[in-house]
């Protein structure tokens, strides 16, 4: 038997907590003490080249597989395939039809797309740097949600019971691996047995 569907409350109070946006106009007028030569540029045209930057950062982890390292040795930022663990309920047809109704996921073979952030790699040890997290903007999040049922399999496939730094040194010894082995290669002679 089906579980009914209980419709929440749009209307009913919500806790919302306070965000800090680092855009703002003291951030500004710290940039512009520290860097004058850039004091003709108005502080709504400072935030457009922040969100154009960010907004290619983010694009970038949609189009190639292996994601993007962030600048300033801040972390790496990439998309990862994770298997359905748990219930995965489709709101909208849920509340059409009043019973709790599940998202399959059929097209990506009941995977999940998951953006991950890591910067536990050694090079990105910083001060406080298990504190950093990250939670993808809305374009970002809804970009992610169009392209991966069309392009699923062109990313990671991330178990639910590895650790991501673990996944990141597999994959770089497999590369230095690979670069050992093409540079012993160009200098190698069959036929000098010296």
């Amino acid at each position: 038997m089906a579980k009914p569907y209980n419709k929440p409350d749009l209307n009913a109070p919500r806790y919302r907590p306070k965000k800090l946006n680092l855009t703002n106009s003291d951030f500004y007028e710290r940039f512009i003490q520290e860097n004058p030569k850039h004091s003709s540029l108005t502080c709504k045209k400072f935030k457009e080249i922040i969100n154009v930057f960010n907004g290619e950062i983010w694009k970038n982890v949609i189009d190639y597989r292996d994601g993007v390292e962030l600048p300033e040795q801040l972390g790496y930022l990439f998309i990862g395939s994770c298997p359905r663990k748990k219930s995965n309920v489709d709101f909208k047809k849920s509340e059409q039809y009043g019973v709790v109704l599940q998202n399959q996921n059929w097209e990506s073979d009941q995977y999940l797309a998951k953006i991950f952030y890591t910067n536990f790699e050694t090079k990105y040890r910083f001060r406080n740097h298990e504190l950093w997290g990250f939670k993808g903007v809305r374009d970002f999040t809804r970009a992610v949600g169009q392209t991966y049922p069309k392009e699923w399999k062109k990313y990671l496939l991330v178990d639910n019971q590895v650790k991501i730094s673990r996944l990141f040194r597999i994959h770089k010894f497999k590369e230095f691996k690979k670069n050992e082995t093409n540079m012993l290669l160009e200098n190698y002679d069959e036929f000098n047995l010296d």
